[in-house]
């Protein structure tokens, strides 16, 4: 193998390879992940969970942060303490993941479907004025890709109608909207620390609110969710280590296989279970994050700074190559500073993009579906037609990667690809079927 590196990719290909993920950590995290797992007795307790939670609050400038081994389980906290249940409705924005969905659907309540807009794939406020009934109790505010929504309309509909506004920030640690960061506007926010997210443990979510009654309803619901046994935390501390390796740039082409295994399979937990998939609740939902995950997240909390800078270099770079081709950069409102974690084009033909863009890196399937992950989206409540824009965005969408592994020639290389694909006309099949 290193006599391969040494060489380059062979038949001419580039020596470089992008994964999506895996670019966030360090050398220095896999010595602390090494460290961990060496020890062990720090693997689930420890003091890290308390500091990352103070941290984090800081980041975002509120009062209070909650951890838990899961974003979808911070939201489902969240909306517990809110008190929604049987009977009520919650406006959930797509194309967005199942769990969202999912997490709605475990209080009892309803999730209400709002389309997007064409133009940033961020929530359409004026369709979700339209869809607000007497039983709307709250609003999912998601910033989709790092991109801030229309908070000041989302916080507007909230004072009219009484619904609280929950932000979803699961792709946007860091973005910032009139200089505040996002996260701050909202009776409450959600975050993911998920493998494809902006800082990564793995898995991972964080509820922050600044209203001191509803953190202690989150405390309360932490304290009742069980600790990760020490052997799934010592897994996630393994994941971290593999990707870490398995996504070098200079190592993926030839490693593509096996990472794509592991992720799949034993030892490695997944990101998403069967049960959810199906739209079901599973056996293990309420989960608290452990202190080994909670010390590699604050390691690159500490680091956010640089790699936002870095990201929104890169994201200028496919923004300069690509926005007069047509898919161009997503819409940011005045006085919004986005925080990309992957960098979306909507192409006419997806197969060819990904092809183009493939010896370069792997593109992103960010959304094929407008409940991500869901085996149909009828197992997340979802009826065919209801969102037309976001069923239009999950057949179009790739999206590219920003991490801290990108390289500014690396971004000109994809963003040359993604252009070329970009002009391809689509089969004449699906130019009819879509209107081309």
């Amino acid at each position: 193998m290193l006599s391969l590196l040494r060489a380059g990719a062979p038949s001419g290909r580039p020596s470089r390879r992008l994964a999506l993920l895996g670019g966030t950590t360090t050398w220095g995290d896999c010595a602390a992940a090494a460290r961990l797992l060496a020890g062990r007795r720090a693997l689930v307790d420890g003091p890290a969970v308390a500091a990352y939670e103070r941290a984090f609050a800081d980041r975002i400038g509120v009062g209070h942060a909650v951890s838990f081994a899961h974003g979808r389980v911070a939201l489902y906290g969240v909306l517990r303490a809110l008190g929604v249940g049987p009977g009520d409705e919650v406006l959930v924005p797509l194309p967005t993941h199942v769990v969202v969905a999912n997490a709605v659907r475990y209080t009892g309540a309803t999730p209400v479907f709002v389309d997007c807009r064409a133009d940033s794939w961020n929530i359409d406020m004026d369709r979700a004025g339209e869809l607000v009934t007497e039983r709307t109790r709250a609003l999912v505010l998601q910033h989709t890709f790092g991109t801030p929504a229309d908070v000041d309309g989302a916080l507007e509909l909230g004072r009219r109608h009484g619904i609280e506004i929950v932000e979803d920030c699961v792709h946007a640690l860091g973005a910032r909207h009139r200089g505040r960061p996002v996260g701050s506007f909202g009776r409450a926010a959600f975050f993911s620390t998920e493998e494809t997210k902006t800082i990564s443990s793995t898995m991972g979510g964080m509820a922050v609110t600044a209203d001191a009654a509803l953190a202690a309803s989150l405390r309360d619901f932490q304290a009742r969710c069980s600790p990760p046994a020490r052997w799934l935390a010592a897994r996630y501390v393994l994941k971290l280590l593999s990707y870490h390796v398995l996504t070098q740039p200079r190592l993926h082409r030839l490693t593509r296989v096996l990472y794509e295994r592991l992720g799949r399979r034993n030892p490695l937990p997944g990101p998403t279970t069967p049960e959810e998939r199906r739209g079901e609740r599973p056996a293990h939902l309420e989960q608290r994050l452990s202190n080994a995950q909670a010390l590699l997240a604050l390691r690159q909390l500490r680091r956010l700074d640089d790699n936002l800078a870095h990201r929104r270099r890169i994201a200028g770079i496919y923004a300069r190559r690509l926005g007069p081709v047509g898919g161009g950069p997503p819409a940011v409102l005045d006085d919004d500073e986005a925080a990309l974690v992957r960098y979306p084009l909507r192409v006419a033909d997806r197969e060819a993009a990904v092809r183009s863009i493939g010896p370069f890196a792997v593109a992103g399937l960010w959304f094929t579906s407008v409940l991500e992950e869901a085996e149909t989206p009828a197992h997340g409540g979802y009826a065919d037609g209801t969102c037309p824009v976001a069923e239009d965005a999950a057949r179009r969408l790739v999206n590219l990667p920003t991490h801290p592994r990108v390289r500014d020639d690396d971004a000109e290389r994809i963003a040359a690809a993604a252009a070329a694909a970009m002009r391809v006309r689509p089969p004449v099949a699906a130019r009819r079927r879509d209107g081309l």
